[in-house]
């Protein structure tokens, strides 16, 4: 989302590549010595095709909102730093730690389904690439100003976005699903302008590589195949050295990338993780979740459900994301072709590695199904049992994390609903082995009966009910980054209170565990809760 920004307007004229500003003070003081950031900027020296260097716009008085000590640790750099007077600078761009080279990044999309041109990194600035403990991670800074991609917009980015970015990207990261990493949150009093005047933030984002597939879909549109190239030499050297030795490399990196990013979408869908704007810009060629904006988890499931409140089509619903990332894929392999046909291959080869998605995606999904289920073994009625487990949580609106939660205290056995596993009658209420999903629905004669089925299947399991059990609540986590929980820790950063922020992201580190006295980050949303909406400027 970083090319496609709040008010956008016609694309301007790229800058010269300069660390500067032209009319606008340098950053204070001089390079930020920390030795243990090592830079080895990799991306910085491929050409100036790629990328414009520039200098962050100055923030006025930053105050550092929140600190992931998780994400700092791959950095190797101490959480203690965010105590330092320099950390707020360096992280709101007023001063570059030594060794960066800042600079943002040239890309292209297609966005909404349409060719939207040139596009970049028109809010957000690549400080430069970090050799960490276990690997290297590219620091960006989203929010630091203009950039000559920004298409009449002011670059920044504004608390609100900022702190609900940060905390899914490390809620993300601690469910297991493969994301981008959001070290800090800066803040500052600076007005910016949305919906409404809001205050100015920046939120540092790591990652091993930002190239997306809109990166290889710009030098194909401009018809640069050199360029193409070594964009794809670069991926694949650094990234997937392994496919260097493949009859066709860039067939092979498109067989690599579909699977990769298969398995990701199978991943949210199994969270129930709605990513909201799905443009090829925001995709990542590693098969990370990338570009938070209007995303979220569902509460009351809903197949349908659209979570950006600018998606007036549902092209990105909860549902569609299969198949828009499958869409994505073939707009890559597009953007590949000129590479495919220097080594002889034509579009039959690409669409025989495009039409790997559906065995690719329905593998990784059911078998993240199963282990919710916990299914240890396939057996052939499971897809009809899964299929109408989801046809009564969309038909009562169950929520979708708490039904899963509360599923592993369901007991194998043979019992019919509304009687326990000696054929008694059970009162309502009682335990009779199902458990307490019943209680989420409104139909529980309906939902008592598939639960019966459930337990009948259970009974075929080898593992008994408190290993399955341990192993569905290492699956179904019992904390998400619901809206309302967000919008809370919004409101008190707002008014100045950011211990919410901190709060809630120790809370979504450990998703899986009981974490007594913190149930409340677990209940149902608050009935205010479903008036609230996000959309691109979120």
């Amino acid at each position: 989302m970083d090319g496609m920004i709040d008010d956008d307007g016609p694309a301007s004229t790229a800058r010269a590549a300069t660390p500067a500003r032209a009319g606008e003070d340098a950053p204070p003081g001089g390079p930020v010595r920390w030795p243990e950031l090592r830079f080895d900027n990799s991306y910085a020296r491929l050409p100036e095709a790629f990328h414009t260097r520039l200098a962050a716009a100055p923030l006025p008085r930053p105050r550092t909102v929140a600190v992931s000590a998780d994400a700092a640790r791959l950095l190797g750099l101490a959480a203690q730093r965010a105590a330092e007077p320099e950390f707020a600078e360096v992280f709101a761009g007023n001063r570059v730690p030594e060794g960066a080279e800042p600079l943002a990044a040239v890309y292209a999309g297609h966005q909404f389904g349409v060719w939207a041109g040139r596009l970049g990194d028109g809010r957000a600035l690549l400080l430069g690439e970090v050799a960490g403990p276990e690997g290297s991670w590219e620091i960006q800074l989203k929010g630091s100003g203009r950039t000559p991609y920004s298409r009449g917009a002011d670059g920044r980015a504004v608390l609100r976005s900022s702190i609900r970015e940060f905390l899914c990207s490390e809620a993300m990261a601690a469910l297991g699903i493969p994301t981008t990493r959001a070290l800090a949150i800066v803040a500052s009093d600076l007005p910016v302008v949305r919906e409404s005047v809001e205050s100015a933030a920046v939120v540092t984002r790591l990652s091993p590589s930002f190239v997306r597939f809109g990166s290889f879909e710009h030098f194909y549109a401009a018809g640069d195949a050199a360029h193409l190239q070594q964009l794809a030499d670069y991926v694949i050297a650094r990234f997937y050295p392994e496919l260097a030795r493949e009859a066709d490399p860039y067939l092979a990196l498109l067989g690599e990338v579909l699977r990769r990013t298969a398995s990701l979408v199978a991943r949210w869908q199994a969270v129930g993780f709605c990513h909201g704007v799905m443009n090829t810009d925001n995709m990542s060629i590693l098969g990370l979740t990338i570009d938070y904006g209007p995303f979220g988890f569902l509460d009351a499931f809903d197949a349908g459900h659209v979570c950006n409140h600018s998606d007036d089509s549902g092209r990105y619903s909860y549902a569609m994301q299969p198949r828009i990332a499958e869409w994505n894929c073939w707009c890559l392999a597009q953007a590949l072709m000129p590479l495919v046909a220097a080594r002889g291959h034509g579009p039959d080869d690409a669409k025989a590695v495009l039409t790997r998605w559906g065995a690719a995606f329905d593998a990784a999904h059911r078998a993240a199904l199963r282990a919710k289920l916990g299914l240890a073994q396939a057996h052939p009625d499971d897809h009809a049992l899964i299929e109408a487990l989801f046809e009564r949580l969309q038909a009562d609106r169950i929520d979708f994390t708490l039904f899963f939660r509360r599923l592993s205290r369901v007991r194998a056995g043979a019992a019919d609903a509304g009687h326990d596993a000696a054929g008694n009658t059970a009162v309502d209420g009682a335990d009779d082995g199902a458990g307490p999903c019943r209680d989420l629905a409104i139909d529980r004669a309906a939902l008592d009966a598939w639960l019966a089925r459930y337990r009948r299947r259970l009974a075929l399991e080898a593992r008994g009910d408190a290993e399955r059990a341990a192993a569905m609540d290492r699956v179904n986590p019992k904390y998400v980054l619901r809206n309302h929980l967000a919008e809370i820790a919004i409101r008190r950063a707002r008014e100045g209170d950011d211990s919410e922020v901190a709060r809630l992201l120790k809370v979504l580190q450990r998703p899986y565990d009981e974490q007594p006295g913190h149930e409340a980050y677990a209940a149902l949303p608050p009935d205010w809760a479903s008036g609230l909406q996000v959309s691109c400027s979120s």
